[in-house]
């Protein structure tokens, strides 16, 4: 495929592709990924859908339209459109940060992004603030620099792009699984086997459309390799876990999907009764079983998180401690 140079101004960029063999039966918003590193699959794909691409002079409307060799492609690319969240200085916990990413320690109780409910006080908001207009556009003007998402109520390690092209370049480890998360989880009772792999689809809850499920027939596929570490007199295991994909609440689905569901979990831990005859059992005090019941959210913390700098291709890791509550469960749990 060949390019023209891009005209530009101070409102848009218009680039003109010729297809070549090496694009001919390649999907149209995959070939013009490939061909502009400004440009992720989904930023292509709105491209499309707000009819900003032309295809031998027609509007395309298809973002899987098949190419063939010698048509031409017309893409205009507008400005960034502002985001309507609005900069709020609420405090970051900056890990690193750089031109290109910041890496933050997200607190529980933050919403990542705006949505039905939650339109302030996210942690969008709080990056606008700190990052000012150094956010990349790709995630949509209510998803500025996000390029996954922990739930509201999991502490841990995110992190965020300032640029497009660094963006693509970290939403391409996701695809291709080289960007590791790690998480610790607190889960009832203990594992058997303590080492192995949960391999179950995901969807939406066929009837609690809030929730996630397994659904062995149309999920998506999704993968957790657990890990036991620490175990706590049988009530309670501490679980390391590395996810291959990553669907939402995907290791809350699984661990209750083994029947281990996580502390504090809302939406799928254990029934009250039951959690208070593990701990029962166990031998707790009336105090300590008081706590471990009311813990207020779900016992997940992203420990960990490695990849390759997008833009340096240097090769990065960071840990973040247990935030207080959890820490504070983890002791309760060890003392007895």
């Amino acid at each position: 495929m060949s390019v023209e140079n891009p005209k530009k101004n101070n409102k848009n960029e218009t680039y003109r592709y010729k297809v070549g063999e090496a694009q001919n039966g390649l999907r149209i918003d995959k070939a013009l990924s490939d061909l502009n590193d400004d440009l992720s699959r989904s930023r292509a794909q709105a491209l499309i859908v707000d009819g900003q691409v032309f295809l031998n002079g027609f509007v395309c409307k298809s973002t899987s339209k098949k190419l063939v060799n010698g048509s031409i492609i017309d893409v205009t690319i507008p400005p960034p459109v502002v985001s309507d969240p609005h900069p709020e200085n609420i405090p970051l916990d900056v890990i690193f940060e750089d031109d290109d990413i910041i890496v933050i320690n997200k607190q529980a109780g933050l919403v990542v992004h705006p949505g039905a409910g939650n339109w302030s006080g996210t942690l969008v908001n709080a990056l606008l603030y700190h990052c000012g207009d150094s956010l990349s556009g790709i995630g949509g003007v209510m998803r500025p620099g996000i390029v996954h998402r922990l739930d509201k109520d999991t502490s841990g390690i995110m992190i965020a792009a300032k640029n497009d092209k660094a963006h693509k370049g970290l939403s391409r480890q996701l695809e291709d699984r080289t960007l590791s998360r790690i998480y610790k989880a607190l889960v009832l009772k203990v594992i058997v086997p303590p080492k192995g792999v949960i391999d179950k689809p995901i969807g939406r809850h066929p009837v609690q459309r809030t929730k996630m499920a397994i659904r062995l027939r149309d999920g998506k596929q999704a993968r957790t390799y657990y890990h036991v570490r620490e175990v706590y007199h049988d009530a309670c295991a501490l679980v390391e876990c590395r996810l291959e994909s990553g669907r939402t609440h995907q290791i809350r689905v699984h661990m209750e999907s083994i029947k281990h569901p996580l502390i504090g979990d809302q939406f799928y831990g254990a029934q009250p009764t039951a959690l208070r005859s593990v701990l029962e059992r166990a031998g707790y005090d009336e105090q300590a079983i008081k706590y471990i019941m009311s813990f207020p959210r779900q016992a997940l913390h992203a420990q960990r998180l490695s990849f390759m700098h997008p833009c340096s291709e240097e090769q990065m890791s960071f840990e973040v401690s247990y935030p207080d509550d959890f820490f504070k469960l983890l002791n309760l749990l060890s003392e007895k």
